[in-house]
């Protein structure tokens, strides 16, 4: 119901309500009107044309009708074939034959040079006689239909203009539904009826070249390359700013291939000027960092390296609560560091954390924002300073980050700012408990510089289960994922680790708002949540399942082909991350230097 009421309805009707018992189905997909013309048929606001197919080409191949079926404009096809009686064809064709043999001897006695097309169709037909004699062929009745659908009168002409043009180019003869407008329509919706019957013989070889089996093709004028049409062969060339979003998420088991991919994303959209910002939770982009000439941070306790999770952006943006943003930001760092907090322990917070912006200054008027925030430390004070027990409880929980093994990690003025086209933050040498907290406050500082100044901008969020599996840095991260495109941002979030980041709410989200997503190598305790999330056939399941690194499926938009990720040698040198060919590369140059 839901398909009719898309064709009789544009996407500006009322949605479609099944509720009410009294409408028929009819009432339900109806449109709010029909205007038939001689050559179009209006359908509310959109406008129709359909076209019958009359004229063939003598040779064609397999594949030979993807021109049509991948024409840039929206329309509809409709094919019917209708198996046909072999002794009454035979019979028919005894009596064509005949004929065409007539013709032709009548113009060689009379001294006239014989038609060619006589000539050739008697060739033809010849040949499709022995062979359905033989039963190496049968025959049907074939009709083609294609219906353009648009907005406006001008748009359809222009779509028609090349249609024709590029059925003419696969000598193709198509003619116009004149005064048949509204049977024409209805041939071509999917009821499965053929109201003109405007019908062609057509032999089984010929038939079979109709269907319509051809690959979908990635292909754009501008944008980077990410690979190898595995289908067709074609170069997978996309611009990923060019989709609603420009968020993009990456799945795939160890050892598939996935860290090389995003890698090579970043080396080619650095060198179209975009720039990157990368969590590195693993150490997987230091080589590549170092060869660009990128800023490579690496977080640990001692290291010089600090970000105040207190900082505030600066900003001012009509209808916005800076100060309130940051403050809900922070509940949700804190709740990872202090652990569940039950609704007493969040209101003691969110009044501590208020009065500690205040005791350095900083109220709701952005007039006081730019003024040095406070730390961890402020806060830790102004909790032992209030009288209930909560608040002493609060900030027994951060000593730890005040005075004990982790003081000062997060405790200090940021010294540290994103000039770089290329910045990777990395974790590797922190340990496991620290990462989720260090990733969202990098995270944290990270998208408010983003908000400071457009730009054309990636930000990769490596091993993203890490903030996935906590429910405040999911909705952070989701957050972002939501907001990307109004600063000119493409968020990447990765992981090998499926089903932990569809299993949230805001995992699913955040998949939900990437137009671009990346399916590489699964294992078979993925498969099953991959599937059923993505709509796998089961070819593209057994694709996933048997890939080589490298190989999988690569969505964009409502399009998605399978794909071989390929480098050229200079770019696998700078991303690999194969231990035999990094140590073979050491022991090149150690052999170089002597």
């Amino acid at each position: 119901m839901k398909i009719f009421y898309s064709i009789y309805n544009d996407e500006h009707s009322t949605a479609l309500n099944t509720q009410n018992p009294k409408n028929s189905v009819v009432d339900l997909i109806a449109p709010s009107s029909i205007e038939v013309d001689f050559k179009s048929i209006k359908i509310g606001t959109k406008i129709a044309r359909t076209f019958f197919i009359v004229g063939y080409p003598r040779y064609v191949s397999s594949n030979w009708l993807s021109p049509l079926i991948d024409f840039d404009h929206e329309l509809d096809i409709a094919m019917f074939i209708y198996p046909a009686s072999s002794p009454d064809i035979l019979s028919d064709l005894r009596r064509k034959i005949a004929e065409m043999e007539v013709t032709i001897s009548s113009q060689a006695e009379k001294g006239k040079v014989v038609d060619p097309t006589v000539t050739a169709a008697l060739e033809d037909a010849l040949g499709l006689q022995e062979e359905l004699a033989k039963g190496l062929e049968r025959f049907f009745l074939f009709s083609l239909y294609v219906t353009l659908t648009s907005e406006n009168e001008q748009d359809l002409d222009s779509a028609v203009k090349r249609l024709l043009s590029t059925l003419a180019s696969l000598l193709v003869l198509a003619k116009p539904t004149t005064l048949q407008t509204e049977e024409g329509l209805k041939t071509t919706i999917p009821l499965g009826q053929d109201k003109l019957f405007m019908t062609r013989n057509m032999d089984t070889t010929s038939l079979a070249s109709m269907f319509p089996f051809t690959s979908a093709m990635l292909t754009q004028d501008k944008g980077i390359l990410y690979g190898v049409n595995l289908q067709n062969s074609s170069l997978v060339v996309f611009d990923r700013f060019s989709l609603e979003n420009a968020n993009e998420v990456v799945f795939g088991k160890s050892g598939s291939g996935k860290s090389y991919f995003i890698k090579l994303e970043v080396l080619r959209q650095f060198m179209l000027g975009t720039e990157v910002i990368i969590l590195d939770p693993e150490g997987e982009y230091e080589n590549l960092t170092k060869a660009l000439q990128g800023e490579y941070l690496s977080f640990t306790p001692s290291s010089p390296i600090k970000i105040n999770p207190f900082d505030l952006s600066g900003l001012y943006t009509e209808g916005e609560n800076e100060l309130g943003l940051k403050i809900l930001s922070l509940h949700a760092l804190l709740k990872i560091v202090m652990g569940n907090l039950d609704a007493s322990h969040d209101a003691i917070l969110d009044r501590a954390l208020v009065q500690t912006y205040q005791q350095k200054g900083i109220t709701q008027d952005p007039k006081t924002q730019n003024k040095e925030p406070p730390l961890m430390e402020d806060l830790y004070k102004v909790l032992l300073g209030m009288e209930d027990e909560n608040a002493k409880e609060l900030a027994l929980r951060l000593e730890k980050f005040i005075k004990g093994s982790l003081a000062g990690i997060f405790n200090q003025q940021s010294n540290i700012d994103i000039t770089n086209p290329l910045t990777v933050f990395s974790l590797k040498t922190l340990e496991d408990q620290l990462r989720p907290i260090t990733m969202h406050i990098i995270l944290d500082f990270v998208w408010t510089r983003i908000r400071k100044n457009l730009k054309k901008r990636l930000l990769i969020l490596d091993e993203a289960w890490y903030m996935m599996k906590y429910e405040d840095s999911a909705s952070f991260v989701y957050g972002i994922a939501k907001r990307a495109r109004k600063y000119y941002l493409g968020l990447t979030t990765a992981t090998q680790d499926v089903e932990d980041f569809l299993s949230t709410d805001y995992g699913k989200a955040v998949l939900s708002n990437s137009s671009l997503q990346i399916l590489l190598k699964q294992g078979a305790s993925e498969i099953d949540i991959v599937s059923k999330t993505f709509f796998l056939s089961q070819g593209e399941r057994q694709l996933l399942l048997a890939s080589n690194i490298g190989e999988g499926l690569f969505f964009a938009g409502q399009n998605h082909v399978a794909i071989k990720i390929v480098a050229a040698p200079f770019e696998h040198e700078l991303i690999t991350s194969n231990p035999q060919e990094i140590l073979q590369k050491q022991e090149e140059k150690v052999v170089s230097s002597k």
